[in-house]
């Protein structure tokens, strides 16, 4: 039993930090689209179109003798929950939240989802946090933070915040909704129906005119590269959207919501190495001190989990 746990926690951590990497690659992809004239919103949306399709036939096979699930009206809600909640709310939320904060405030605040992801299991399924996970939380809080390089004047926008918290409660739904949601539904097609019902909220948010579509066919500059602009949609879909839900799902289901939402702040630390080797943005010394902590912390957090439970701290049935 000792052996499947332990073949479980390496299999979910290496899917995790596949997951965290390849979401932080999106940054520095989406800036070379932005920089051509392309929208936020047009980014995002076919960002998150693009790998609906490209999961739409591995999904069919996965669910090959299983397609009644696909009538139960409670697998639908659950994957246009996911769609909404998980895939579409933490993306539209954190653009708005950029107009008007500076992204290291909107991207701290967003990541502060774990901290959500453990006070809903205390409060909803009775697992009281132990000293080593809170601990371990404050430590890759102040990891982040230095990620981040928060130190110094900060500017405030209570609309921006607002949208940030936005952005936050998005991602705590994605990390509890990959760990629970559906079970019996295989992890690529929760993915899949996901973003399909994100591109199709996107796409009626934009020919509404509520969420500004601008495209731009122009090449864009990618890693000391000129490339066509459909290889940076390419590969901001394949590898940093159906990937990334894919391997984050599986990563849920074999960790549970709270560790893997905090392996999950190994982004931030993606993001930082991907824009240095991609556009040249060099990162400070304080940066590596802070993901040095976000790993110290993440490790704090999973020592706690391995400390017993108490009776009082268990699920309970129906819970």
């Amino acid at each position: 039993m000792c052996g499947v746990q332990s073949s479980r926690f390496t299999s979910g951590l290496i899917f995790a930090l596949v997951s965290s990497s390849s979401f932080g690659l999106s940054g520095t992809i989406a800036k070379s689209l932005l920089d051509t004239g392309w929208s936020a919103g047009a980014a995002v949306t076919a960002r998150i179109a693009v790998a609906a399709l490209a999961l739409l036939a591995p999904a069919a096979f996965a669910l090959r003798g299983r397609l009644h699930l696909l009538a139960d009206r409670r697998v639908l809600g659950t994957m246009a929950g996911y769609g909404m909640i998980a895939v579409a709310l933490p993306q539209l939320c954190y653009f708005y939240a950029v107009m008007t904060l500076q992204v290291a405030v909107a991207l701290l605040i967003e990541f502060t989802a774990p901290v959500a992801v453990m006070v809903w299991m205390w409060l909803r399924h009775r697992q009281r946090p132990t000293w080593l996970t809170v601990a371990g939380a404050a430590i890759a809080a102040l990891g982040l933070a230095m990620v981040l390089q928060m130190f110094g004047g900060v500017s405030l926008d209570t609309a921006g915040v607002a949208w940030a918290l936005g952005a936050m409660l998005g991602a705590a739904g994605y990390f509890i909704l990959s760990a629970h949601a559906a079970s019996e539904l295989p992890g690529i097609a929760l993915a899949a129906g996901g973003l399909v019902a994100a591109a199709i909220g996107l796409g009626a948010a934009g020919a509404v005119g509520v969420l500004p579509m601008a495209m731009d066919t122009s090449r864009v500059e990618l890693g000391g590269r000129t490339l066509p602009w459909w290889v940076a949609v390419a590969l901001l879909a394949l590898v940093t959207a159906a990937l990334a839900y894919v391997t984050g799902i599986a990563a849920g289901r074999r960790l549970g919501a709270r560790l893997a939402s905090f392996i999950a702040l190994t982004e931030v630390l993606a993001a930082v190495i991907f824009a240095w080797a991609l556009i040249g943005q060099v990162p400070a010394p304080i940066q590596f001190a802070g993901g040095a902590l976000i790993l110290v912390g993440v490790v704090g957090v999973k020592l706690g989990e391995r400390i017993p439970i108490r009776t009082d701290q268990l699920d309970l049935p129906g819970a």
